[in-house]
Parts: C-alpha cells; sequence; structure tokens
C-alpha cells in the first residue's frame, strides 16, 4: 500500500520530475548522437540549438528544457535512435551507414533530412514503419 506524505498528498513517481526527465533525455539525446555518429554542428542543427549548448549539453553543464521545441525534437531523435538500433541489432556500424547512405524512399540522406523538422519526423516515420516489418 502506497503511504501519504505528511501533506496528505501521494508521493510523485520519480519518472515524473521534469527535472530528472530532462536530465534523463539530455543523456540520452547525447548517448544516440554518439552511437549515430552526429557531430555537433549536426546535432545543432537537429534540435535548434547553438554549437555551444550543444558542447554545453555533451559536457553535462546543460539540460534540455522541459516543454521545449529542442526537448521535443531531442525526443523525436531518441526515438529515431532507438527504431534503427532495434532494426539493425544493436550495430552503430550499420546504423551510422544506414545515416550516411542515400535513402531512396526517403529522397535524401537521413543525416541531411533531420536537420528539419519536417525531415526528422519524416525519418521517424519511416523507421517506425520499417521496424513494425520486423
Amino acid at each position: 500500500m502506497i503511504s501519504e506524505d505528511k501533506h496528505g498528498s501521494l508521493p510523485r513517481p520519480p519518472s515524473a520530475d521534469p527535472l530528472r526527465q530532462a536530465d534523463v533525455l539530455s543523456n540520452a539525446t547525447v548517448r544516440a548522437a554518439e552511437h549515430l555518429g552526429l557531430p555537433n554542428t549536426v546535432l545543432a542543427r537537429v534540435l535548434g540549438l547553438s554549437e555551444a549548448s550543444v558542447s554545453r549539453l555533451k559536457n553535462r553543464r546543460f539540460d534540455l528544457p522541459p516543454g521545449s521545441k529542442a526537448y521535443e525534437l531531442a525526443q523525436h531523435l531518441v526515438r529515431l535512435f532507438r527504431g534503427l538500433d532495434a532494426i539493425t541489432g544493436g550495430d552503430d556500424a550499420a546504423s551510422r551507414s544506414w545515416m550516411r547512405g542515400e535513402n531512396l524512399a526517403l529522397r535524401g540522406r537521413p543525416i541531411d533530412l533531420i536537420q528539419s523538422v519536417a525531415g526528422l519526423v519524416a525519418t521517424l516515420a519511416y523507421v517506425d514503419r520499417s521496424r513494425a516489418r520486423i
């Protein structure tokens, strides 16, 4: 049985804490970018941030602000990584190759496409559809 705190309200689970969520998403974004081989310039364009902010993000001196556009775009990037990782069986070299290869269905290279919101969403949808088939 869950007990109430001294103020009479139920405790919030740790995942409900926005600051904790920002920390987790920020770290996941950095790791996804590393696994996909995204340079700071590309990650900055994907998230709509400056390269300096991306550098601070990677050095854990900055977290993506909850509710911001960068936060939302990071969620999409992490989903893209997770979907691609599932398709490639965790093979980072295959994921990096896919990101840099010309994709006829997407009409471009995913690494270029994800640098716009529309391209990121389209690439994520493509990976989600591909993942559903396996």
